[in-house]
């Protein structure tokens, strides 16, 4: 009896793991012969400098794009903090790409939301929309998020935590990892900006 209940708890888990590798792979990182398309599609959203934010935004110069949201405890903050000093380690060179945060909650991060959020962080461009436009937004950039249930305007919402890289071609040219240390970071930041390889 004992052996079967272990049994059946060490299949159920093995179908666990081989679902979460799965939803990786599929939703949280796209595939190999879908890397030319990240970031391309029809959505069109509107940055906290006024400006459109389309998939023309992402050509002219080297982008760093990250999923986010104003209300999120810990994995947003801790990421803006890496970008700051991910920016104080490129010096001079940092006026040379942009860093974007969009937003999977529209809900409640409008214009003026995000930027008071990012007023500590500089050179951190927000992002935001309708639902509908930040839908095709998440699609084209292979983006997980998923609102967590809560009383009224209390939730919270799960999403990817890497950031995404395009050059400046507009072209997908990888992601950093959550919280991934800044020695393999800036190698992968300076490849994309001209001369600072």
């Amino acid at each position: 009896m004992r052996k079967d209940r272990t049994a059946r708890w060490l299949a159920l888990g093995a179908v666990a793991a081989g679902l979460a590798v799965t939803l990786w792979f599929a939703v949280l990182d796209p595939r190999v012969e879908d890397v030319p398309t990240v970031g391309q599609g029809d959505y069109r959203l509107e940055t906290t400098e006024g400006a459109p934010f389309t998939a023309a935004t992402l050509t002219g110069r080297p982008s760093a794009i990250f999923f986010g949201y104003t209300h999120c405890p810990d994995v947003c903050p801790t990421t803006l903090g890496d970008i700051a000093l991910w920016q104080q380690e490129l010096g001079d060179r940092t006026a040379a790409m942009r860093f974007f945060l969009v937003t999977v909650d529209p809900e409640r991060d409008t214009i003026p939301v995000l930027a008071d959020y990012l007023s500590w962080s500089e050179g951190i461009i927000g992002v935001t929309g309708t639902e509908a436009e930040i839908a095709k937004a998440l699609e084209a950039f292979r983006i997980y998020a998923q609102k967590v249930s809560g009383e009224g305007a209390d939730y919270s919402m799960d999403h990817s935590a890497s950031v995404l890289l395009f050059d400046a071609e507009g072209r997908f040219s990888g992601r950093i990892g959550y919280q991934e240390p800044v020695e393999t970071v800036l190698p992968k930041l300076r490849a994309l900006i001209p001369g600072a390889g």
